[in-house]
């Protein structure tokens, strides 16, 4: 029998990327700012889940938007840089609540949870931009491209996010 949590994260995995291929990669703002939006999948994938499932998983993810995308697996690289670090943000962010698995994301503070997207959001960003420029020389475009559309993907997965909470205030 096929338990609720795998339902819930295939639904999950299957619209962030068409979500993704489908909307953002086609949003151009400012001529060089496109939002990511499915690393909403690695900041809402369950914490005591087997971590080897959710290092392949995030790299399937990636690895469908790269599908979809053409951009040679840095994608891929990205979210599986993130979903590898995701316990070393974790226990920085929620501190001895992560350790003793004690937790849910709809119990933490908006400020951690502000802290725990924003951080894998520029763990994704200075990774995805580094291997597409892949050259130091353009350090300063690197970091520009990192903050503009790092803002603009934690803006609107902030605003996924509240869109859709479970917990209700």
């Amino acid at each position: 029998m096929i338990s609720n949590s795998f339902l819930i994260n295939l639904l999950r995995f299957t619209l962030l990327v068409l979500v993704q291929v489908l909307i953002f990669n086609r949003l151009n703002l400012f001529g060089y700012i496109n939002p990511f939006i499915y690393v909403l999948f690695i900041y809402w994938y369950p914490v005591k889940k087997n971590r080897t499932t959710f290092l392949i998983v995030s790299f399937l993810l990636g690895f469908f938007i790269d599908v979809f995308s053409d951009t040679l697996a840095i994608n891929a690289a990205a979210t599986a840089t993130i979903a590898y670090f995701r316990p070393v943000i974790m226990r920085f962010v929620f501190g001895v609540n992560y350790e003793f698995q004690s937790f849910k994301l709809n119990s933490i503070t908006k400020a951690q949870q502000f802290t725990f997207l924003a951080l894998l959001i520029v763990i994704h960003h200075v990774t995805y931009f580094t291997l597409e420029i892949f050259s130091f020389a353009n350090s300063l475009l690197i970091l520009q491209k990192t903050l503009m559309t790092g803002l603009a993907s934690l803006v609107l997965c902030l605003l996924f996010i509240s869109l859709f909470s479970t917990k209700k205030e």
